[in-house]
């Protein structure tokens, strides 16, 4: 698909109100549910033993294969090992044409799915019916599903009823009783007429040549034992050691899917058994790899094959429940979907959907197989970067973030362009192709004099200790108030705040657009600007920032083969510490004095993304607001993404918006009228969608409430 005409989908798939409303409402109740069905069981224990045992069955691919063929074997199973899809679609064929095979049911089989099995069988004159009901609806829609468990999570009951109405030719209402009727009547004589039965499999035990198959329909159970023939296909991940290795995986399986503490089938398969008739069963395993095992010997990717395929990554993403899965993967969706596309199809084929990721890395905090899937999506980046080079804005934006100098001279240039816009602090509309930019929310102005300028003029008491501010782009030269209130808290502590001027763009925009060669020159010229000795913390308001200097630099550094600079990242990242976790052990150890015993009025806090899931560190502000007197009133998915992701809502702003005003509705349901956040660019994203819908609601960072709190 072309850019633009990925582009209309993405503007199509929002404009469908149906999928806003389905997916929506879903997301909503899920977490409520996941957390209910997690009660009771320590997830974080659970996902490791999941991970170390899918990474282990992945680590030992062919033993597998070998030890799952001669037990399975032995149990009276034919098992073929498929390294291809045309060697999986042959073999179907081959045993259909033996078995003179005119109609076939399926049992839910993303395998299938990913191999385009329908359409080539059909193709050869063999009706392929899918039995799962999501499935079926979507089959009969000429559609591919929309998420991995819940194929038909996208339509309406009353687009179900429409299907349903034109399959059997008369006219239905949208009952959900009467549509299952009709589905069973329609389907129970595919199931008596099929000669052969697909389905897939969610674990593969190869101590015992057993197949594990989990449903709630009970529509396997009939696929796979009224067909004289079953086939099931199978892909290399879904192998494991031991039965006991398939346990922590059904355990965490329907928690994570759908809320549910078990699903209503688990059909364990060791062999044939004889068909109704007495006759003997065939049971076919086809053990796929179609690059499995290529994934499996990456030693970045590999972690992708302790998916469960569970599309908890699903539930959660902000994109996702915007746009479905049409849009937002190929045949598998979401940011998972979007990696393993780029495996088992091709890297290109995975451009434009890897661009959708917002990397809030919501899906991380859910994964049962513990996957860096946000990570792993940057990693694509990466390779399609080296692969392809960057698109020659960027490249040409980059080339500058490399010269410090010109960059920030390009900044300061920026307050005098700006002139004909700005309003009030704010940017309200822009012309022509610029103008969706300001169509959900105002646009911060540059500042008159950036921090880099202003802290020469701020009094600052000799302290008994040092700390070096790294200021970032956006608070040197947005909110140079921010970094100033900064100075002035740490001052009250003691701490004598050392700006070097040297300091530059953190490099988190390069990275996060692939660009690692640009991170990495930034990592370099901070490194340098940074390392004083004398310097007992190296101080961030900024949680991209903070991660950048605690993270990943070193990362970027060693990818990109600079690691002479390495040990230097390492040193100076274990002198760098957030604002509000510093600001809380300064209190705790009672050099700093808050405000006590005095109503400062309700707020209520945004967790940034970084903040809440890569520094974990959300406690802390929370701690420093109750204490100093404000009421805190806690908001609906306080932790879901505001919908800036750094240059997201430039690349995306008719994503970033919805994602926005969501974030905006709830703050306004807290009643509170000031949101507080740790993060700047959150700041500048909330503020401008208040400002855009003329709200009155203040948007402040920590520092600002702290330091009028501080005594």
């Amino acid at each position: 698909m072309s850019g633009k005409a990925f582009n209309a989908s993405v503007l199509e798939a929002l404009a469908n109100p149906n999928i806003s409303k389905a997916l929506g409402s879903f997301s909503e109740a899920y977490p409520v549910s996941r957390a209910k069905a997690y009660e009771g069981v320590d997830f974080e224990a659970l996902r490791r033993t999941i991970a170390e045992r899918k990474g282990y069955a992945a680590a030992h691919f062919e033993e597998l294969v070998a030890e799952f063929t001669r037990n399975a074997q032995a149990r009276g199973t034919t098992v073929f090992r498929a390294n291809t899809p045309e060697q999986v679609r042959d073999y179907v064929l081959r045993l259909c044409r033996t078995h003179g095979v005119q109609r076939l049911v399926k049992s839910k089989s993303m395998a299938t799915e990913e191999i385009h099995l329908n359409a080539f069988l059909e193709q050869q004159g063999i009706v392929c019916s899918e039995t799962d009901l999501g499935e079926w609806i979507v089959q009969l829609l000429g559609q591919r599903p929309s998420h991995m468990v819940m194929p038909a999570i996208h339509l309406t009951k009353e687009e179900v009823a429409d299907v349903f109405s034109k399959q059997v030719d008369e006219r239905l209402t949208s009952d959900i009783p009467r549509l299952v009727k009709v589905a069973r009547r329609e389907l129970r004589e595919r199931f008596l007429q099929a000669e052969l039965g697909i389905t897939g499999a969610n674990v593969a035990v190869a101590e015992t040549g057993t197949i594990g198959i989990i449903t709630n329909e009970g529509n396997a159970r009939l696929v796979t034992t009224l067909p004289k023939v079953h086939v099931a296909i199978v892909g290399l991940e879904k192998l494991v050691a031991t039965v006991d290795d398939m346990v922590p995986i059904i355990t965490a399986l329907p928690r994570s899917a759908t809320g549910q503490l078990l699903t209503s089938y688990f059909s364990m398969i060791s062999g044939p058994v004889p068909n109704t008739d007495g006759s003997a069963k065939e049971f076919h395993v086809v053990l796929m790899d179609n690059h499995r095992s290529e994934m499996a010997a990456d030693p970045v990717f590999k972690q992708a094959l302790q998916c469960i395929r569970c599309a908890s990554c699903l539930n959660v993403c902000p994109v996702y429940r915007l746009v479905g899965g049409h849009v937002f993967g190929d045949v598998y969706t979401g940011g998972i979907g979007t990696i393993l596309t780029a495996w088992f199809d091709e890297l290109k084929k995975s451009e434009d959907i890897q661009g959708l990721c917002i990397q809030c890395q919501k899906c991380n905090e859910v994964c049962p197989g513990n996957i860096d899937i946000a990570g792993l999506i940057l990693e694509l980046r990466r390779r399609l970067v080296a692969d392809e080079g960057l698109p020659v804005v960027q490249k040409a934006i980059f080339s500058v973030v490399n010269n410090r100098r010109l960059f920030h001279r390009m900044l300061r240039t920026a307050y005098l362009g700006q002139t004909p816009f700005a309003r009030d602090g704010y940017i309200r509309h822009l012309p022509m192709f610029l103008s969706k930019l300001t169509r959900d929310r105002s646009l911060f102005t540059i500042a008159p004099e950036p921090f880099r300028d202003l802290v020469r003029d701020l009094p600052q008491p000799k302290g008994t200790e040092k700390a070096s501010l790294f200021v970032g782009c956006l608070m040197d030269f947005g909110y140079p108030e921010m970094a100033a209130s900064v100075v002035r808290v740490l001052n009250k502590a003691g701490i004598e705040v050392v700006f070097t001027d040297g300091q530059t763009c953190c490099g988190a925009p390069a990275r996060i657009s692939g660009a690692l060669d640009v991170a990495a020159n930034n990592a370099i010229d901070n490194i340098k600007a940074l390392s004083d000795p004398e310097v007992r913390y190296i101080i961030s308001a900024c949680p991209t920032c903070t991660v950048a200097l605690t993270k990943d630099w070193i990362e970027v550094l060693e990818c990109q083969g600079r690691t002479e600079w390495v040990e230097a990242a390492r040193t100076l990242a274990a002198k760098v510490v957030d604002f509000s976790t510093l600001v809380k052990q300064l209190v705790d150890a009672g050099r700093l004095t808050v405000t006590s015993g005095k109503d400062l009025g309700r707020v209520t806090y945004h967790d940034s993304c970084h903040y809440k899931r890569t520094l974990h560190a959300e406690r802390a502000p929370r701690a420093l607001l109750q204490g100093s007197g404000y009421e805190l009133a806690e908001m609906k998915e306080s932790d879901v993404c505001c919908g800036m992701g750094g240059s997201y809502f430039a690349k995306h702003p008719e994503l970033s918006g919805p994602i926005l005003r969501r974030k905006l509705d709830n703050i306004r349901r807290t009643g509170a009228g000031t949101v507080v956040t740790d993060c700047p660019g959150c700041v500048m994203q909330i503020r401008g969608g208040f400002d855009k819908a003329g709200d009155a609601v203040d948007v402040r960072h920590t520092v600002e409430m702290i330091e009028q709190a501080l005594e």
